[in-house]
């Protein structure tokens, strides 16, 4: 669900946007209203919203300062800003900041629904991306032994089957693949950059990170699911690896 901030000193306007509109059909939640822009700057930072919908002549802080503060805070948050027809030029300074549209007043039935729709259809797309990233770019380990020697495919193959066991190690892999630890320890890092330990870490928590894209798995479940049996050494390893904690990779959608 997006999170939403409308902000506009004209009190029955702000009402309006909020009231009149139906939110809950565009799957969207309005979580703060503000009047101007330093109380908008604090709504930020405190209900950290998907889209701000903002006027742009404002006391205090207007809609262009408000944006440019966010810029330098380094808040990428979709902005739609309202502005008359004779704000037209100095609302295109917006564009200076990534706003993401704006919209003339008084706007036509329908007008800012459909530019929500669109600015919804951008975030979820960056946001997909930026999972695909985390997948392919911070969790990168050679899982398909391809053309590694004959150990090295052995050993990785014993990986992906024995990651869930709570004391897989070095000894167990060298053992299981008839090669001594040494000589497992030498090929492993020489073929894959890894050492054993830091590939089955980086591998456990891949496989972590698609058991929480289900929100019904529990963190203390993926932990033991992935060979943890201490869930705060588990979180403190995730967030090292991902940089958010299990809690907040798994609710990062809402």
């Amino acid at each position: 669900m997006l999170k939403i901030l409308v902000v506009d000193d004209e009190m029955f306007v702000r009402r309006g946007i909020v009231m009149e509109t139906d939110w809950a059909a565009m799957d969207c939640a309005v979580v703060a209203e503000a009047s101007n822009g330093e109380e908008a700057l604090e709504m930020a930072h405190k209900f950290h919203p998907d889209l701000i919908i903002s006027d742009i002549r404002m006391p205090r802080m207007d809609g262009i300062e408000l944006l440019k503060t966010l810029r330098q805070e380094e808040n990428e948050v979709h902005v739609i800003f309202l502005t008359a027809y004779s704000e037209f030029e100095y609302a295109k300074q917006a564009l200076r900041y990534f706003a993401f549209d704006y919209l003339l007043k008084p706007f036509e039935d329908g007008e800012l629904e459909a530019c929500v729709l669109r600015a919804k259809k951008e975030i979820e797309e960056q946001r997909d991306s930026k999972k695909n990233r985390e997948q392919q770019t911070v969790l990168a380990v050679p899982d398909e032994p391809g053309d590694k020697s004959r150990y090295i495919r052995e050993a990785l193959n014993y990986i992906a089957k024995h990651y869930g066991d709570s004391d897989i190690n070095i000894a167990a892999i060298a053992d299981a693949v008839g090669v001594s630890e040494g000589h497992l320890s030498h090929l492993f890092k020489k073929e894959t950059d890894y050492t054993v330990a830091s590939y089955i870490t980086r591998y456990r928590m891949r496989a972590a990170m698609k058991l929480l894209e289900d929100c019904h798995n529990r963190v203390s479940e993926v932990a033991e699911q992935v060979g943890y049996k201490d869930i705060t050494y588990f979180s403190s390893t995730f967030k090292k690896i991902v940089g958010m904690t299990p809690s907040e990779y798994q609710n990062r959608r809402e």
